[in-house]
C-alpha cells in the first residue's frame, strides 16, 4: 500500500471531519434561515486552496505505526488539511505582494483575484487557528492531552511563521546552503513536526518517542521543501525564481561558484529573472547544471538516509511503517534532470545591481 492508497481509502472520512467542524464553526442563528458567512468563507478558501498531494494522511500513518490502528487520527488528518490550506493561502499572499508588478498598460495584466482577500485571510485565520483548536477540544481524551496538542499547534504556527519570515527577508547574496536548510527546517518542518508529534501524543507514545517524531517531521520537512523546490522548476511556474527566493539549489550553484565572476553572473541573473523570462530561462539552465545536480542529490539522499535513520530507531507497526517508508522515497525523489547542451548565448548579462532588495 502507498500513502496515495491509504488516502484514497480515506478521503470520505477526513472530509467529513472538516465538514463537521465548519458545521460547528458559529452558532446556528436563531432563525435557521440565514446563511453564515464565516463557514461559507472557510469552505470557499478550501475549494480555491487545494492541496496537491495528500499529505492528510500523515498523521493516521503515525498512529498506526504507533498503535496498529490509523482510524482515531482521522480529526488530525483533517486539522492537517485546514492548517495547510490557511498556511498555503498566506504564503501565495506573500508571493504575489513580493513579486514586481505588471506596468501600467501592460498587455498581459495580472489577473483579478479568484477569492476576496479580506474574506480571505479571515476564513484563513479561521482555518488554521479557531477550527484546529475546535477539532482538538473534540477529542474524546484527558484534558492533559488536549493541553499537549494545543501546545504543540502553538509551536508549529510560531516555528513555521518563523522559519517563512527568515526566508522572506533573505537576499540570495547572503545566503548560504546551511542557512537555506534551517529556514527549510522551520518553515516545512515546523508544520510537518507539529502533525506527527501530535499523532504520536494522541496514540499515547511515550515522551520519548515524541521527540523522535517530532525530530522525524523536521527532516521530512526539509525534504518535502526541496521535493515542492523541483516541481516549481519541472512546472513551469518558476514562482522561486519570480520572487527572487533563496533557495537550496541556488545556494548551492552560488557556493560552488568558480569564481567571483560567475558567482556574480548568477547574482545578476537571480535579479533580472524577476522581470525578464529569457534571464529566468537562462538561470534554470545554469541551475540544471550536471556538477550542480549532482552535489544536490547527494545531499538529497543524505536527508533521506536520516528520515530513514529515525524509522528505524522508532520502528512501530509492520503494516503502516512501509508505507511512511515510501513516502519518505517519494519526497525524496530526484526529479530535476541536467539541460541539455547548447552554444552560449552571445548577449551580455545584465549587470547586478550595487544592493538587491530583500524578497
Amino acid at each position: 500500500m502507498t500513502y496515495a492508497e491509504l488516502h484514497r481509502q480515506v478521503s470520505l472520512d477526513i472530509e467529513a471531519e472538516i465538514e463537521a467542524a465548519i458545521a460547528g464553526l458559529v452558532p446556528a442563528p436563531d432563525t435557521g434561515t440565514a446563511k453564515s458567512a464565516a463557514k461559507s468563507a472557510v469552505t470557499k478558501l478550501l475549494r480555491h486552496q487545494k492541496l496537491r498531494h495528500p499529505l492528510s494522511v500523515l498523521p493516521m500513518l503515525v498512529h498506526g505505526i504507533e498503535t496498529g490502528n490509523p482510524a482515531p487520527a482521522v480529526p488530525l488528518a483533517a486539522l492537517h488539511v485546514l492548517w495547510w490550506t490557511s498556511a498555503c493561502y498566506l504564503d501565495d499572499l506573500a508571493d504575489a505582494d513580493a513579486r514586481p508588478h505588471a506596468p501600467q498598460g501592460s498587455p498581459h495584466p495580472a489577473p483579478p483575484p479568484a477569492l476576496d482577500r479580506n474574506e480571505a485571510l479571515l476564513a484563513s485565520f479561521l482555518s488554521g487557528s479557531v477550527l484546529p483548536l475546535r477539532i482538538i477540544r473534540s477529542l474524546p481524551v484527558p484534558a492533559a492531552v488536549h493541553g499537549l496538542l494545543t501546545a504543540e499547534i502553538a509551536t508549529g504556527w510560531a516555528v513555521g511563521a518563523e522559519g517563512q519570515l527568515a526566508d522572506m527577508g533573505t537576499d540570495p547574496a547572503s545566503a548560504t546552503p546551511r542557512s537555506v536548510i534551517t529556514g527549510y527546517r522551520g518553515k516545512s518542518g515546523g508544520p510537518f513536526s507539529m502533525i506527527t508529534a501530535m499523532a504520536a501524543i494522541l496514540a499515547g507514545s511515550d515522551s520519548a518517542r515524541v521527540a523522535l517524531w517530532r525530530e522525524f517531521g523536521y527532516v521530512f520537512g526539509i525534504l518535502w521543501q526541496i521535493f515542492n523546490d523541483q516541481e516549481d522548476i519541472l512546472s513551469g511556474r518558476n514562482e522561486d525564481l519570480l520572487n527572487g527566493t533563496a533557495t537550496y539549489l541556488l545556494t548551492c550553484a552560488l557556493e560552488d561558484s568558480p569564481g567571483t565572476a560567475a558567482r556574480e553572473r548568477i547574482l545578476a541573473l537571480c535579479t533580472a529573472a524577476r522581470n525578464s523570462a529569457p534571464a529566468r530561462t537562462e538561470l534554470t539552465r545554469t541551475l540544471l547544471s550536471p556538477a550542480l545536480l549532482h552535489r544536490y542529490r547527494v545531499d538529497l539522499d543524505a536527508f533521506r538516509a536520516d528520515a530513514h535513520r529515525i524509522l528505524g530507531v522508532l520502528g512501530g507497526d509492520g503494516r503502516y511503517l512501509p508505507v511512511l517508508r515510501h513516502l519518505v522515497d517519494h519526497a525524496a525523489a530526484m526529479l530535476l534532470q541536467p539541460a541539455p547542451d547548447r552554444e552560449p548565448d552571445t548577449e551580455p548579462v545584465p549587470a547586478r545591481a550595487a544592493s538587491v532588495q530583500p524578497v
